[in-house]
């Protein structure tokens, strides 16, 4: 029998030795692996703190303890563990388990995660309310990666905890990726003494010996905490930072020996007050080619267990990912003008800017996980006479709202920002839908909001956008989706568009659909459906949210007494808000006005399909919306 055939929950996995973890990890590993081959999802980041999972779980007492993975990408081993092992295979599948912890879905995922660098803020806010409700028997723990730890906000949680009596574990996952790694018997030899019980009494005798049992310092122990403290930076180089920020600094520890990981956990949970324990991994830890190539099997999509070799779905004749198309027109207009440059927030692989990279590596700039500093930084380059076009995913892009607010649409910068993963993204879930950038972005002044239809449109945008930089002009918004485009003959030769006009792809007499973004495509199907009843739409594709095409909706509302928007944002301040709006202002109250967009709640994970279904974005619930809209009832 399987040790994962009998482990059920955390309690179940402390009832083992010690001696039998590894051979638990092992069994976990693989576990992962072949669910993962077929069910895609987070891969390396998950195999990489196998080891370190289970130590968490043997040692503390979780869900009372309370631990909060940042980001979520390596919670499998965590979800496994704790309940959701025969759920597995539903994985990030639409009405399965989700791929990041979820509140609602086990009390042992303590915060739902999803989005980088939140973890410290949510664990600080845990322990200060348990200080507060008088729990002092409660351990808080928090996972963070090395290229999470570099965002703005865990800077922030860790500078407030230094001010806060709490007790609080902070382990930096450090795989290799952003920090470089401290290894060698000295830096082991060092944990070991630190975390040790007997180094620790030690130290409180100490303590006590020179402050005569009170509770505050003096010359004498700040001196001998100075020189333990200076010694240890010294040896271990990076340390300072978190000792300076007022943390008890242990590492960097074998992330994969689990037996000295708990043995070091055991120690930790002793010690009072604030503590960072840095732990080394290696992403993809258990399949070589995961470990050779960490970025491509971070999310790898189906793969064979055995070599680990990736499966690639046929590529040949399939339209190009939009991505790809903004990475090649990103490098024309790059080959043409020296003064492009492109900026995103460590999403280079994710949005294609390593095709310009390739070929112009000094003018493409990976920020990190820092949303809000590639925005402004992209309003400071624009001010001295660069073209920027900054490429951010929808949904963090809310993280950089203030700053396109503050720092580009107030100074009235032409930035070109590029909305890569807008509308529904799919099996990422709730915390990765791109749902919200039409409504927050239509509310700010002196923006230029567009989405293309197709890759086609996408070129003539990224193009408009250039020349209206070029001519400083306002700052310009062009949000596409997730996934593949519609045409096979994308590479056409790009011309400008005029700001602000829309397109009618066809005409009709029934009634009028208006159009944003990719869900155009989908509409021309419903069109085909419901013209065998006898019904002929017209569509308006829209083209730009804003400025809203004004005169010719004034016109259309001549001939149109039924309406209907359809967009792949949210129902409230989107398209249907900005027609229904203008219908109000112009006082076309007689026009009836229906819509199809995101419901007034958050999309959970699933296949797109599935998705579009679910809110109605398919071709037969646009068509069913057209034939109600119009009162007939199909036979």
């Amino acid at each position: 029998m399987s040790y994962l055939d009998i482990i059920h929950t955390p309690e179940d996995l402390r009832k083992l030795s010690l001696e039998e973890l590894p051979a638990l990890c092992q069994e976990l590993r693989r576990f992962i692996i072949e669910q993962t081959a077929e069910h895609p999802g987070h891969l390396g980041s998950s195999l990489g703190v196998v080891e370190l999972t289970v130590a968490l779980h043997y040692v503390f007492d979780t869900p009372h303890d309370k631990l909060v993975w940042d980001v979520g990408h390596q919670a499998y081993c965590h979800k496994i563990l704790t309940g959701r092992k025969e759920q597995f295979s539903t994985n990030r599948c639409y009405g399965g388990i989700s791929g990041f912890p979820r509140r609602e879905e086990s009390e042992f995922d303590a915060f739902g995660t999803g989005h980088s660098s939140t973890s410290i803020s949510a664990v600080l806010g845990m322990a200060m309310a348990a200080k507060l409700n008088g729990e002092k028997d409660r351990n808080h723990i928090a996972v963070i990666g090395d290229g999470a730890i570099g965002g703005g906000m865990a800077f922030e949680a860790m500078n407030q905890a230094a001010y806060r009596d709490v007790n609080m574990l902070v382990i930096l996952n450090d795989n290799k990726i952003s920090i470089d790694q401290s290894t060698g018997a000295m830096s082991k030899y060092l944990l070991s003494l630190t975390a040790s019980p007997a180094y620790n009494r030690f130290k409180n005798r100490v303590w006590n010996l020179f402050t005569f049992k009170s509770k505050s310092s003096n010359r004498i122990t700040r001196f001998f905490s100075k020189m333990g403290n200076g010694i240890k930076g010294y040896l271990l180089g990076g340390s300072n930072l978190f000792q300076s920020l007022g943390y008890r600094y242990f590492g960097p520890a074998d992330g994969h020996d689990v037996v000295y990981l708990v043995k070091t956990l055991q120690s930790l949970k002793q010690l009072p007050g604030l503590q960072l324990l840095h732990v080394v991994t290696v992403k993809g830890k258990g399949l070589e080619l995961a470990e050779q190539d960490q970025t491509a099997y971070h999310a790898p999509g189906k793969f064979d267990p055995e070599t680990g070799q990736i499966i690639r779905p046929e590529s040949a004749n399939q339209p190009p990912k939009y991505q790809d198309v903004f990475g090649n027109t990103l490098l024309e207009l790059a080959r043409q003008d020296e003064k492009v440059v492109g900026i995103t927030p460590a999403m280079a692989t994710g949005c294609s800017m390593t095709i310009m990279n390739d070929v112009f590596p000094e003018r493409v700039f990976d920020v990190g996980i820092a949303e809000q500093h590639a925005v402004t930084l992209a309003a400071g380059m624009v001010t001295d006479g660069l073209t920027v076009f900054c490429n951010i995913y929808s949904s963090f892009l809310q993280r950089g709202y203030d700053q396109v607010i503050h720092d580009v649409a107030l100074q009235k910068l032409p930035v070109v920002l590029c909305i890569d993963r807008a509308g529904l993204v799919g099996e990422d879930g709730a915390t990765h839908q791109g749902a919200f950038d039409l409504a927050f972005l239509r509310a700010v002044p002196d923006l230029i909001i567009s989405s293309p239809r197709n890759e086609h449109e996408l070129r003539n945008l990224m193009l408009t956008a250039y020349h209206n930089a070029k001519s400083n002009g306002l700052p310009f918004v062009i949000r596409y989706p997730r996934g593949r485009g519609v045409l096979l003959e994308w590479h056409n030769e790009p011309h400008d568009l005029t700001i602000g006009q829309s397109e009618m792809l066809q005409d009709g007499k029934d009634l009028l659909v208006l159009s944003l973004g990719p869900l155009a495509n989908y509409v021309t199907d419903a069109i085909q459906k419901v013209q065998e009843d006898g019904i002929t739409p017209a569509h308006l594709d829209v083209r730009f949210l804003k400025p809203l095409d004004e005169q010719k909706l004034l016109e259309l509302a001549e001939r149109f007494p039924v309406w209907m928007t359809v967009e792949d944002g949210t129902e409230t301040g989107g398209l249907f808000s900005a027609v229904s709006e203008f219908l109000e202002s112009h006082q076309l109250n007689r026009i009836a006005l229906h819509h199809a967009a995101l419901p007034d709640r958050f999309i959970s994970h699933g296949d797109i399909p599935s998705l579009y279904k679910e809110v109605g974005f398919d071709a037969d619930s646009l068509a069913n919306m057209m034939r109600q809209a119009l009162g007939v009832h199909k036979q």
